[in-house]
């Protein structure tokens, strides 16, 4: 009997589900449906990634994405984790063999692209093969292998844009399956951690990211045995929240407080406090649970649409600005005693924000004593004015905040023959395009 359009499809549908079970022959539909799931090029590629890593275990994501690789048509893809202190990218295999393969992220095309976030391929060593950029939004995370087929696919920009679809999707995967298992973080470990480091990396966000013109990076070491020192941020559409902590003390005891600040700076950020509510609150809950101790800290609020900054300062290293290459101010307002020894002031005491103005490509620096204090074997602190010129070289050469991150804590350790005798953390931050 005759149906509706509608109805005939539904019932088409129905019926082709049922036939399915049985037999290859199908119930005609009243028009042309869209083609079936692809099983070759780049869609098919994302897809397999997708669908593959939707309930695989850590373990499985290599084969998984070696297997959307072949899907594009090429021989295959491995993945290189860069290591916390982001020294070497290590290869991540099927089972227990992890580590079969590594690559110093200086000195190597996979390091150039893992510092340069661009896709660079490669000829010399055959197969050729493409070696792009694995990224969490604007963390780095590694670098993706990609074995081509042919010599001429290296210059196919076609092609090494789909390579980096692919190795955009890995990235997310990546960073929701590090928090279903141990195996990506053991991956990218140096040893041993310590309880303290343990606690601090359970609360940092991620070490790099970004909204429209803004980008901010931070790093923070000994990676394997971190006490006090802490940062963390909020981005919205219109502002961004920064702020960096310093705990007393050292150890697991050290972190505790740390952690104790975050959290209460996070508590009074997202109820819409203003700063001084903020450093308030901070201060109450570390006096409350702590009433021997304290922390430094730097809490900034930028506004995105006019560059103005309000921030304070509680007994913690001025942050530094760069305009143009050169260290033009310290961010010196804002004064207060650290966290923790002076709860009962609270807000209606004599505290005043500090303020700014930042124009279009200004880079802020926040950090903590131990990378001024960071001291060599003849006793010479790494100091300030070290500080200041590795700052302002980079700036120059326009360098991007996770690189100058990662290049000047490899500094400030190796001043320090790689032991630090306290926590140093960087956290940069840089708005708006350089004119």
């Amino acid at each position: 009997m005759p149906l509706p359009t509608m109805e005939r499809d539904v019932l088409a549908q129905a019926m082709n589900e049922r036939i399915a079970e049985v037999g290859p022959s199908a119930v005609p539909y009243s028009r042309e449906l869209e083609p079936p799931r692809p099983t070759t090029g780049p869609l098919a590629a994302l897809v397999g990634l997708l669908e593959g890593g939707r309930y695989c275990p850590p373990e499985q994501l290599s084969g998984i994405v070696d297997r959307a690789a072949q899907a594009m048509g090429l021989r295959g893809a491995a993945i290189f984790l860069a290591d916390h202190e982001q020294y070497r990218l290590t290869a991540m295999r099927n089972g227990e063999s992890d580590g079969a393969a590594q690559f110093p992220v200086e000195g190597s095309l996979a390091g150039r692209a893992f510092q340069t976030g661009e896709t660079i391929p490669a000829l010399n060593d055959p197969p050729p093969r493409y070696w792009v950029p694995i990224l969490d939004g604007d963390e780095r995370l590694g670098v993706l292998e990609v074995v081509l087929d042919r010599a001429d696919q290296v210059v196919d920009p076609s092609l090494r844009e789909q390579c980096q679809w692919l190795a955009a999707l890995l990235g997310h995967l990546i960073a929701s399956l590090d928090a279903h298992g141990d195996r990506i973080d053991r991956l990218r470990r140096s040893g041993p951690r310590s309880a303290g480091a343990e606690l601090i990396w359970s609360l940092l966000p991620p070490l790099t990211a970004g909204v429209g013109g803004f980008v901010v990076s931070g790093l923070l070491a000994p990676a394997d045995d971190l006490g006090g020192d802490i940062f963390d941020y909020a981005l919205s559409e219109t502002s961004v929240s920064l702020a960096v902590f310093d705990a007393m003390g050292h150890g697991l005891r050290a972190g505790l407080i740390a952690a104790a600040a975050v959290s209460a700076y996070r508590a009074a950020r997202k109820a819409g406090h203003d700063l001084l509510a903020q450093a308030a609150l901070i201060d109450q809950t570390v006096a409350a649970t702590f009433p021997d101790a304290y922390v430094t800290a730097v809490l900034i609020e930028l506004d995105l649409g006019s560059g103005d900054i309000d921030y304070v300062n509680a007994g913690h290293p001025e942050p530094l600005l760069l305009r143009a290459g050169t260290v033009v101010t310290t961010l010196d307002g804002g004064r207060r005693l650290p966290l923790g020894l002076n709860a009962d002031l609270g807000v209606a005491g004599d505290l005043v924000l500090g303020g700014a103005s930042l124009q279009p490509g200004d880079c802020l620096a926040l950090y903590t004593d131990g990378v001024t204090e960071a001291r060599a074997l003849n006793g010479a602190f790494f100091g300030d004015a070290r500080l200041v010129d590795y700052l302002e070289r980079a700036a120059s050469s326009n360098q991007s905040p996770p690189e100058t991150a990662r290049r000047l804590l490899h500094a400030v350790l190796d001043h320090q023959d790689g032991v630090l005798q306290d926590d140093a953390t960087l956290l940069l931050a840089r708005w708006g395009a350089r004119p």
